[in-house]
């Protein structure tokens, strides 16, 4: 389990992301659309998955458009921005928000990806939601950097991560 805070106030996930060297598990997200992708559908690409509560709290919403900001200039690479969020919400925002360059896509059904790669937050007023946390993959689908933020309102390290796609 790995231990977060909130404005302060420690919460907990089920576990611990993905290690760097390790296979990417797969996963089956659902699209604005509400068709479904699975990591497969990016095969040979690099994936940055963006991960997050709520596309409904500010620094989440600053994250997915960061994240959007910078996709033009990524050679091979796709965005997920990921949260429990219903598609609906997350086709809203990035309608509102000109958002065309990152895909949101939603773990609403089950909240299977947030188990697999341990993000559920287990106690705590975000409890199901899932943590913010930044997991890049390689062409391979191997983790090359993972960030568990350690407090929910605190951005992701960006240039970090953007880094580890040099």
């Amino acid at each position: 389990m790995a231990s977060i805070t909130l404005k302060g106030n420690t919460i907990n996930t089920i576990g611990h992301l993905p290690a760097n060297g390790s296979q990417a598990p797969d996963f089956d997200l659902v699209k604005n659309d509400l068709s479904h992708i699975s990591l497969a559908d990016y095969k040979g690409s690099r994936v940055i998955l963006n991960i997050f509560p709520s596309i409904d709290t500010g620094i989440c919403a600053a994250s997915v458009r960061t994240f959007n900001e910078k996709a033009s200039g990524l050679a091979n690479t796709k965005i997920l921005c990921i949260s429990r969020d219903l598609p609906f919400a997350q086709a809203r925002f990035c309608g509102a928000e000109g958002i065309d360059s990152v895909e949101t896509v939603s773990d609403f059904t089950t909240g299977q990806f947030g188990k697999d790669y341990e993000v559920t937050i287990i106690d705590g007023p975000m409890a199901h939601l899932h943590s913010r946390a930044i997991v890049i993959l390689d062409e391979n689908h191997t983790v090359i950097y993972s960030e568990q933020v350690p407090e929910i309102v605190q951005d992701p390290d960006f240039e970090k991560a953007l880094a580890a796609l040099a």
